[in-house]
């Protein structure tokens, strides 16, 4: 009888198939567990740039960002220039239209007062200088602009960097449109509450008659001559609104 168990468990054997099962099991969850990872990676690097209570402005840690202070609300006519502080500016007078800026690539230069008056809603301008940024480059930025709230992206001729990212008060110029920091300043800055003036207005188009994203009005690449008006300008009677009715007196 010893002799029948003994050989009953020997043909039993080493339960290979159990045992292969389960190691499959065990790298398939590693290759899973590997592939989040990897691809997550982005995703969490960018959290640490998002806005919070004990951190309010984040981009302020960006290498590069340069900040200044500007008065919100203070509008110009469609037929009136800006003598800007800054080339793109990013804050100051501007336009009583905002020009379209929800996930809006302009394939042309755009008038510079109607993009700063977007930027005072909460959006992002990522601006490029159309020599320098083409092809892979130039489908890298859109990436990050199409279909995305609160952003907007349009050339720039003549622009001092290949590439200049605005939001009011705030911006960083690189010289590559795969520089990391580009994602950390939209994350940082795009909608934070905490650093643009008007918040809950909107980014959408206003259309013919007003601000037309299929027909915008024109970057202006000459100098603003002796009529345009200053930083401290205090605004234009009769200028667009953003309750989308007239002034009757300059806004202050």
């Amino acid at each position: 009888m010893k002799a029948a168990r003994g050989s009953v468990v020997s043909k039993k054997g080493v339960p290979w198939g159990t045992i292969i099962s389960v190691v499959a099991v065990v790298a398939l969850a590693a290759v899973v567990v590997t592939y989040y990872l990897v691809q997550s990676a982005p995703k969490r690097a960018l959290a640490s740039w998002a806005p919070t209570a004990d951190n309010p402005d984040p981009s302020l840690n960006i290498p590069g960002i340069v900040t200044g202070q500007y008065q919100a609300s203070v509008h110009i006519l469609p037929t009136e220039r800006v003598a800007y502080d800054h080339s793109p500016p990013y804050g100051g007078p501007h336009d009583g239209y905002w020009a379209a800026c929800n996930g809006v690539v302009y394939p042309v230069a755009v008038r510079t007062e109607n993009m700063v008056h977007s930027l005072e809603h909460g959006a992002v301008w990522i601006a490029y200088n159309p020599d320098q940024v083409s092809g892979d480059a130039l489908n890298t930025l859109k990436s990050k602009v199409e279909g995305k709230p609160y952003t907007m992206m349009s050339p720039y001729p003549g622009l001092d960097s290949a590439v200049s990212l605005q939001s009011w008060g705030h911006q960083l110029k690189v010289g590559s449109a795969t520089d990391e920091r580009i994602d950390q300043f939209i994350t940082a800055l795009r909608t934070n509450q905490n650093t643009y003036p008007e918040v809950g207005a909107s980014c959408d188009a206003l259309g013919a008659g007003a601000f037309d994203p299929d027909n915008p009005p024109p970057f202006d690449p000459t100098p603003p001559g002796p009529d345009a008006k200053p930083m401290d300008y205090q605004g234009s009677a009769g200028t667009q609104q953003d309750t989308g009715m007239p002034s009757s007196a300059p806004t202050s």
